[in-house]
């Protein structure tokens, strides 16, 4: 089993019936655990790379009505390198 995460960005917050659908959707063979942070409008899906792909993830939490805007990257880009102060 090779575990794997994706994180999504959501929009409209999910309703009490997107949550009943969620929950199912964690009894599909293959993903781990659903993580919500309401705060950043996220949802982090830990899965078995061997079983699902992100595409196949993703399709999931729209059939369960949840409004995905987009897929994040796990690791930020490094911050710019700041440039050198001018020579006197």
């Amino acid at each position: 089993m090779t575990r794997v995460e994706v994180l999504y960005r959501y929009g409209i917050p999910p309703t009490e019936q997107v949550g009943v659908a969620l929950a199912r959707a964690r009894d599909v063979y293959g993903i781990r655990h659903v993580k919500f942070d309401s705060a950043a409008h996220t949802v982090r899906v830990e899965f078995d790379a061997t079983r699902l792909q992100p595409p196949a993830i993703a399709k999931l939490l729209q059939a369960a009505g949840l409004d995905l805007l987009e897929e994040l990257p796990l690791i930020p880009p490094p911050a710019p390198e700041p440039e050198p102060a001018p020579a006197a």
